[in-house]
C-alpha cells in the first residue's frame, strides 16, 4: 500500500511541476486584442454601390423624379415624423427652387396631426409632388400635370414664408 501512496503522490507532484512549468512559459498578455469593430462595406464584397442620382435643372420633371425621390427618403430617413418644413427646407437644399414650391398643413384646424401631406415643385412646366403621412402608406411621389392656376395642388397650401 505504501508503494501504490508513493507512486500516486510522485505523479500528483510530477503533474503539478508540468502544470507550473507550462504556466510559466505561456505569453502573458494583458490587454486582450479587441475584435474588428469594422464591417465590410459593399464595396470590399464585391457588390456594386448604388450611386445617389444628380440633380439635372435642364431635364425634364420625370427625369428628375429619381432624385426628387431620393431627396425625400433622405428627409423620413433623418426623422420619421419630419413635417412640411423638413421636406421643403431639403429640396431647397437640394437644388430645387423655394419659389416654385407648395406645401399642404402638417396639421387640421382643430390642431391634429393632419392624415398626410402634399408638397410640390413646379419644374419645366410640370409638377414634382411628394405626399407623406401616417394615413398615406408612406411616401409616394409623382410628376402630376401643372394645374391651370400655374400651381400643382389643389386647395389651402401653407404661406413659405421662412
Amino acid at each position: 500500500m505504501r508503494r501504490r501512496f508513493g507512486t500516486v503522490a510522485t505523479l500528483a507532484i510530477a503533474g503539478v511541476a508540468i502544470l507550473v512549468g507550462l504556466t510559466a512559459c505561456t505569453v502573458d498578455d494583458p490587454q486582450p486584442t479587441a475584435p474588428a469593430t469594422s464591417r465590410p462595406t459593399p464595396a470590399d464584397l464585391g457588390t456594386p454601390v448604388a450611386t445617389a442620382p444628380e440633380f439635372h435643372p435642364e431635364l425634364s420633371a420625370t427625369e428628375n423624379l429619381p432624385y426628387f425621390d431620393w431627396v425625400n427618403a433622405g428627409v423620413i430617413a433623418a426623422n420619421a415624423a419630419a413635417g412640411g418644413r423638413d421636406f421643403i427646407d431639403a429640396l431647397v437644399a437640394a437644388g430645387f427652387d423655394k419659389a416654385q414650391m407648395q406645401v399642404t398643413a402638417d396639421a387640421t384646424t382643430i390642431g391634429d396631426p393632419a392624415d398626410s401631406m402634399q408638397f410640390s415643385v413646379v419644374f419645366q412646366g410640370e409638377c414634382l409632388v411628394g405626399q407623406y403621412g401616417p394615413k398615406s402608406d408612406g411616401y409616394h411621389g409623382a410628376v402630376r400635370p401643372l394645374l391651370g392656376t400655374g400651381t400643382c395642388l389643389v386647395g389651402q397650401t401653407r404661406t413659405i414664408d421662412w
